[in-house]
């Protein structure tokens, strides 16, 4: 297996596939939901096996906390079903911590699915359980923005755009590299 930044259209395709399969498909989340808040320049990291067929993805974007300090924040992260406990979800976020780590940036934040807190504890990072999708508007180390959908709808199709997007209970994480 290999991880790799996305930089070419193709790569991109294997990044949509491996969401595709597994949070539309394996997990019933929207495609509106899935996909709402990406945009042409976002930054991927995508593994895949020998054969370059896509296992496993996760998507990084950058942010300033309310000290001034950055964060990189590591989301969208999702493994295809028969690649689950070969190593592919860890072999991802090992390449996107590198990328951040790289940039100088010294603190990472998760925001997951609340079952998969375990899988990122292995890794070094820790959990600030039981809060709520708004949550993820203002965590408890810095400002973490909700996605552009959300913020650009009007008020009063907020909240029904949270559950389009959240469709999940989340677990807020941090590792500091």
């Amino acid at each position: 297996m290999k991880a790799i930044k996305v930089k070419t259209e193709a790569e991109r395709t294997g990044v949509h596939y491996v969401r595709t399969e597994a949070m539309v498909m394996g997990f019933s989340i929207s495609p509106y939901g899935e996909f709402a808040d990406d945009k042409p320049d976002s930054e991927y990291v995508l593994v895949t096996d020998d054969n370059d067929k896509p296992l496993s993805t996760c998507r990084i974007v950058y942010g300033t906390d309310d000290k001034g300090e950055r964060f990189g924040k590591i989301e969208r992260v999702a493994t295809v079903s028969y690649a689950r406990g070969i190593g592919a979800g860890r072999i991802g976020i090992e390449a996107a911590e590198e990328i951040i780590k790289a940039q100088g940036v010294k603190k990472i934040i998760i925001t997951s699915r609340d079952e998969a807190q375990g899988f990122y504890e292995k890794l070094g990072y820790t959990a600030y359980p039981g809060y709520e999708p708004d949550f993820l508007a203002h965590g408890p180390h810095g400002e973490l923005p909700l996605p552009e959908v959300i913020r650009s709808a009007p008020d009063k199709e907020k909240e029904e755009k949270k559950k389009q997007v959240f469709s999940f209970a989340c677990v807020y994480m941090e590792k500091n590299i």
